[in-house]
């Protein structure tokens, strides 16, 4: 992440559209009709056309004038904004942030009831080793959902419907589906998992 004081004196490595699937700003999700794809000259993220709707003059590009979102805009001309300071939801936690400090982190197929599988990120991170956070992405600013783990029962036998190296966390009427891309992964996660559940809190398994 970029230091304040580095805003605008250099170019900021550019997030790419395909690593978010929402504004990094206001967390507006991204469709493929009405959201445009903006980048912030300042610190390269990606946001939707209303975080994206404002100017200054950055250093690196000569001192013109440049699309930025709000936050770089307050950075650069040196007023704060005490309403980004409230504390952030649970939720709310930057993919990025956590997966940078988590037990274990990967892409892997979700499916809830009888929804079609979906790609989720998955995270556990280190400070709250017994919940799953799940993202749309891995740069996504807000997760979509959190598993608690702890009560939850592992049922790792795939069934022939499923994908081959799925795995079920199941909790009274709740029941969670996930499938790994190898079985080496699959294996990682259960480990993980096989722990959180009784409320031990793992190894980081992300070497």
């Amino acid at each position: 992440a970029f230091q304040n004081a580095e805003l605008g004196k250099r170019a900021p490595r550019w997030i790419r559209d395909n690593e978010v699937t929402m504004c990094m700003k206001c967390k507006e999700p991204f469709n493929a009709l009405t959201r445009r794809r903006h980048h912030c000259r300042a610190c390269g993220h990606v946001v939707c056309w209303k975080c994206s709707d404002y100017k200054a003059h950055l250093e690196y590009d000569g001192n013109k004038l440049n699309k930025v979102c709000k936050d770089c805009y307050h950075v650069i001309i040196g007023c704060t904004d005490s309403e980004e300071k409230k504390k952030k939801g649970i939720l709310e936690i930057e993919s990025a942030e956590v997966s940078g400090n988590s037990v274990i982190c990967s892409f892997l197929q979700y499916m809830e009831k009888s929804k079609p599988w979906q790609k989720a990120w998955c995270v556990i991170p280190k400070q709250e080793a017994l919940v799953l956070y799940m993202y749309g992405a891995p740069q996504d600013v807000k997760a979509l959902a959190t598993i608690p783990l702890l009560g939850y029962t592992v049922d790792d036998t795939p069934r022939s419907a499923d994908l081959p190296h799925s795995f079920k966390l199941t909790q009274s009427k709740s029941v969670h589906s996930f499938a790994a891309d190898n079985e080496e992964l699959k294996q990682k996660w259960l480990k993980v998992i096989h722990l959180a559940v009784k409320g031990e809190t793992p190894e980081c398994q992300n070497e």
